[in-house]
């Protein structure tokens, strides 16, 4: 493949940037797209290899390339594309700019990486873990070598080249059989050494390892021979982080302690918690030292560093069991940062804005209780993933209120309760209800973590969102432009975070009737978002979307549907030509295309988007029946006004059906039934289409609403035309 140097026909191989014992890494260019890409080769089996075993592998390979490319979290490597080529396998990934850990600790001279780069480090790889495991997959190989930390500070875990599917175990057996080595020895987890199936713990144990080695300097098992450390792994307690540096803070070393441990059960219950601790932990000040002498460390242990001052929830915190269970030598150790780690939970709370204390429960809940809360609060997150909304919100309500009579009403885990009811209320309809409860959980958050925290801010950007979904775009954009100067500061220009918020601006703009504005600010972004996450990265192509609609709203509808266009074609090969932002591009492109008057060419685009939403989600899926809506307009644009007709009642009786007779698509299909009766000079049943549209919208908009007096006016014209007749 080196001497073609041109993959299918399209990627063409640049410079070796990577070798290892299974391929080698290219920088390539995509030549299709104009883009620089990574090109990982996997290395062709030689006739010393069994066929079984080349078999598995290519089989594995191929399952696992679906898998990596079907992830989309800017924590996790993007993978456009896979194949194979002349025998040979390969991955098309993003490329990083930027340098993996073991890089980073080789460029250190293998000194540990400065505390605040760490503490990150660990936090968004957490947040990653937390994604991919909730897709069911499991890495099976986190080592330094396979996360990048890029230049802008983002860190990304790469390489999911022996991960699988959680409940794939058949597969896996398979595997092993056949000697394929499946991790890395100074990152193994006990359970892996063991040859016993392994979970997402098995990841959390690895990233342990990761964190002790780029925190200290050297892995937490540091032998020269791989059995030895091996056995250390399976036998051997680690030695705390802080008798290697003693500058690391105590929540952090208790965090990594907790990871290591040798039973699964005996680690963070999940990625989602482990983020919770680390976040907590980062947000900690030190407390007030009262008088008289400091206590005395631990024999052995150096002093430990001066903690800073606890969110304002943790004041009335107790020393309860540990959460974990852990014993022995590294059990209970408090201290003035306890409560930061997720180990300690609280016996009362303050009442918000009175100051007194309300009773939560007279003992620390049981450990059970804790992870069973945990464990419900992930399985609301999942059926809202799957659309069950609804029931995600029951799920989070019990949530809610179960956690703040245990943990009182500021305890992050109990505003992110009431953040996911925000998010299931807003997805079911109900903006209202959303703003009332995003705007508690940033008000709690904002007094149990601080004004410029990541998860106050989120959550005021959540609100700004319910502002915009109930109409009050002004109020929406004065709050955008809050968040956002908060964010460029904290963040940066071009943090992911700072970006979204700019991008929800630009669309805010538009809302208000400024058009112009919004199409400078979203083209700035979508340029920001391609330099910083790669101009297929599913934002960038949300951004480039919100281009092309400002496009169409300042009339420039040729370069709207190019910018369409484009999008459709990068999202089908991103996200799959069946996802439903790809569908919902092609469905603006032909908005573009009547617009220009290609009303032959829209009817063909309508045609096909109904068949692949009527295949993908359903003849009476909504916006299988928005297509066949654009599809029936396009008909009578043609001057087809039977077919129109035909199409337009079809549609409005589902409509009517599905979403109810007041609502706005109905009432949209509506009018496009009386505008098919005029055209064909049947004005009593247009008459009566039309005034069902004005009493459908006095109802839900009022009388004067300028879409009411559009209806008024339709029948005006219907009462003039029955006149003449």
């Amino acid at each position: 493949m080196a001497d073609t140097r041109l993959i299918q026909s399209r990627y063409r191989l640049l410079e070796l940037i990577g070798r290892g014992g299974m391929g080698e890494v290219w920088r390539a260019l995509d030549e299709s797209l104009g883009r620089q890409v990574a090109v990982k080769c996997l290395k062709p089996m030689g006739p010393q290899h069994d066929q079984a075993f080349t078999r598995v592998l290519r089989e594995r390979f191929r399952r696992e390339a679906r898998v990596a490319a079907s992830l989309q979290h800017r924590g996790v490597t993007v993978v456009h594309d896979f194949g194979e080529y002349e025998g040979v396998l390969y991955l098309v990934m993003e490329l990083l700019d930027g340098q993996n850990l073991s890089q980073l600790l080789e460029e250190n001279q293998q000194h540990p990486l400065p505390v605040e780069h760490v503490v990150d480090i660990a936090e968004q790889v957490a947040d990653a873990l937390g994604y991919t495991h909730r897709q069911g997959i499991v890495h099976r190989d986190l080592k330094p070598a396979n996360i990048m930390r890029l230049t802008d500070g983002t860190v990304k875990i790469c390489d999911f080249g022996i991960a699988r599917l959680g409940h794939d175990i058949s597969m896996t057996s398979r595997l092993t059989t056949t000697g394929l080595a499946m991790g890395t020895p100074h990152y193994m987890s006990p359970e892996q050494i063991s040859g016993k199936e392994v979970d997402h713990r098995s990841d959390l144990y690895s990233l342990g390892c990761v964190l002790y080695e780029i925190a200290t300097g050297v892995p937490p098992f540091d032998q020269e021979d791989a059995w030895a450390v091996l056995v250390g792994h399976r036998d051997t307690p680690p030695e705390p982080l802080r008798t290697h540096r003693a500058e690391l803070p105590g929540f952090f070393d208790r965090v990594v302690l907790d990871l290591l441990a040798k039973a699964p059960e005996q680690r963070p219950v999940d990625a989602g918690d482990l983020r919770r601790r680390i976040v907590l932990g980062r947000t900690g000040e030190q407390p007030a030292l009262g008088p008289g002498p400091l206590a005395q460390p631990g024999p052995g242990l150096p002093p430990a560093p001066r903690e800073r001052a606890l969110p304002a929830w943790t004041r009335s915190m107790t020393a309860g069991h540990r959460a974990t269970g852990a014993t022995g030598p590294h059990a209970e150790r408090p201290d003035p940062a306890a409560g930061l780690t997720g180990q300690w939970t609280t016996a009362r709370a303050t009442a918000p804005h009175t100051g007194s204390f309300v009773s939560v429960s007279a003992a620390p809940p049981a450990p059970d209780l804790l992870a069973g809360l945990e464990g419900r609060h992930s399985a609301g997150i999942d059926l809202g993933r799957l659309g069950r909304w609804e029931e995600a919100g029951e799920v989070h309500r019990e949530v809610a209120a179960q956690r703040g009579r245990v943990l009182g009403p500021d305890h992050p885990d109990t505003l992110a309760s009431h953040y996911e009811i925000g998010l299931t209320l807003s997805r079911t309809g109900r903006a209202e209800e959303a703003l009332h409860e995003f705007a508690r959980v940033a008000e709690g958050r904002e007094r149990a973590l601080g004004a410029d925290h990541p998860q106050t801010l989120a959550a005021r950007q959540a609100t700004a969102h319910a502002l915009g979904r109930l109409g009050r775009h002004a109020e929406a954009h004065q709050l955008y432009e809050t968040v956002l100067a908060v964010r460029e500061r904290v963040m940066g220009p071009d943090h992911p975070d700072t970006l979204r918020c700019r991008h929800n601006l630009a669309f805010t703009l538009c809302r208000l009737g400024r058009p112009e504005e919004s199409w400078r600010l979203a083209r700035e972004v979508a340029d920001a978002r391609a330099r910083v996450l790669g101009p297929t990265h599913p934002d960038t192509l949300a951004t480039r979307y919100e281009v092309a609609y400002t496009l169409g709203r300042l009339g420039r509808w040729a370069e709207a549907l190019a910018t369409y266009q484009d999008v459709a074609r990068a999202r089908a090969d991103v996200l799959g030509a069946d996802h439903p932002d790809t569908f919902a591009a092609r469905y603006e492109a032909g908005i573009s295309l009547g617009r220009l008057g290609r009303d032959t060419e829209a009817l063909e685009l309508y045609r096909s988007l109904v068949a692949d939403r009527t295949r993908t989600a359903g003849a009476a899926d909504p916006e299988t029946l928005r297509a066949r809506h654009g599809l029936g307009v396009n008909l009578g644009r043609l001057g087809r006004w039977e077919e129109a007709l035909a199409e337009a009642r079809d549609v409005c009786a589902l409509r009517e059906r599905a979403l109810g007779p007041d609502h706005p698509d109905t009432v949209i299909s509506r009018r496009e039934v009386a505008a098919g009766l005029g055209w064909l000079g049947r004005w009593s049943e247009a008459l009566v289409a039309y005034r069902q549209v004005a009493e459908a919208r006095t109802r839900t908009l009022g009388p004067d609403h300028p879409q009411t007096l559009a209806a008024r006016d339709d029948e005006a014209h219907c009462l003039e035309r029955l006149a003449q007749a």
